[in-house]
This record gives structure tokens, sequence and C-alpha cells, in this order.
């Protein structure tokens, strides 16, 4: 039961980036552009196609951990902590846009789903 509620998070979690990237679909690339910018990166794929990308590197603060137990010796007993450091995770992520020209401007078709940990 356990393991299918962690896969149906990880489906609903893994949709976000997506889902949002979808919204686009149909619209003019100057649409993305206004909201994240310009893209680092313009493909040439076909005659009147291209890959629009953007690059982001995500940035994760994780905890580190201290844990402790009793133990039992022959001297009585003891407390032994274990540590594990805290550190900084970077992920870096494409999100991806394919357009179509159409005169002068260029509207959103498709996308490539960024990696899961990209979502």
């Amino acid at each position: 039961m356990h393991s299918l509620l962690a896969l149906a998070a990880v489906a609903l979690l893994a949709s976000c980036a997506s889902q949002i990237m979808k919204n686009y679909v149909g619209g003019p690339v100057d649409a993305v552009i206004l909201d994240y910018g310009p893209p680092d990166n313009v493909i040439e794929i076909g005659v009147g196609q291209r890959a629009f990308q953007w690059r982001r590197i995500n940035t994760e603060t994780v905890t580190g951990t201290t844990t402790g137990e009793v133990r039992q010796t022959r001297h009585g007993e003891r407390y032994e902590i274990s540590q594990s450091p805290g550190y900084v995770k970077e992920t870096e992520c494409f999100y991806t846009f394919f357009a179509q020209a159409s005169g002068t401007r260029w509207f959103v078709t498709s996308f490539r789903r960024p990696q899961l940990e990209c979502e």
C-alpha cells in the first residue's frame, strides 16, 4: 500500500513542469520568452522549424542528519552518534519547446518532456 501511494505521489509530481509547458502549445514562443527570458539555445531543426531551449540550474539544500543509539558494552552503556553532513545538490535542467514559423512569428507545436529530476 505504501509503495502504491509513493508511486502515485511521484506520478503527480512528475507532471508539474510538463503541465506548465503544455499550456504554451499553440501559442507564440514570445509568451515563453516573456515568462522566462530569452532562450539559451535556438536550434534550426528543419525548414520553418526550430527548437527553443532554456537551461536552468535547480539548487536544493539537503540537510545533514544525526542519529544516536545506546549500546551495551562489558563496561556498561555507551551512547554512539552517527552523523551525515548536509550538502547542496545542483541539477542542470533543459526545457525545450519545438516551434513552427508562421509569417514572421514562431508558434509552439510541442515540447520535450524534462528529465524526472526537473519536473
